[in-house]
């Protein structure tokens, strides 16, 4: 048995909202978070804010009002041809908790409840490839690079 403690996955609110109904502060909050991630903890120089968040819905999780975990998702026919779900991030002090694997399956579930049970397609870090195959997505053989990271076109279909 080991003598390490695994944190248990926190228990999140979830909200899935269209940009224009978010409150002044949850918005700030996500702007925050994606840059926390993206550009800084990533060392990535790239406009976060592209245009799309007006056509999305937003998944944020939040612990007593502590946004940790955040997905925008899209019906087909925006990014892809198939639904997507995108800028997918955890805090990262709740990393390795399961909360990653939470909203991943939250996000896929969000997705079929809003437009149907279909295809979703994502552009993923290619770091991040076993993780999305641990939910169903399966590499297509797409390979890019966006923003200097190597990109990988992923789907998935049930």
């Amino acid at each position: 048995m080991s003598s390490v403690m695994q944190k248990a996955p926190p228990t999140l609110d979830w909200k899935l909202a269209a940009l224009d109904t978010l409150a002044v502060e949850e918005l700030y909050a996500v702007l925050q978070l994606r840059t926390e991630v993206f550009v800084v903890e990533q060392n990535c120089v790239f406009q976060d804010m592209d245009g799309a968040d007006e056509q999305a819905l937003h998944l944020l999780g939040t612990q007593d009002g502590h946004l940790l975990a955040y997905a925008r998702l899209f019906p087909a026919g925006i990014k892809f041809t198939e639904a997507s779900i995108g800028r997918v991030v955890t805090r990262s002090s709740a990393r390795g908790t399961g909360l990653g694997h939470a909203l991943i399956q939250r996000a896929i579930a969000s997705v079929h409840t809003l437009w149907g049970v279909q295809a979703i397609r994502i552009g993923a870090q290619a770091r991040l490839k076993a993780y999305y195959s641990q939910h169903g997505f399966v590499d297509v053989g797409m390979p890019y690079v966006e923003d200097g990271i190597d990109h990988l076109e992923m789907v998935w279909t049930s």
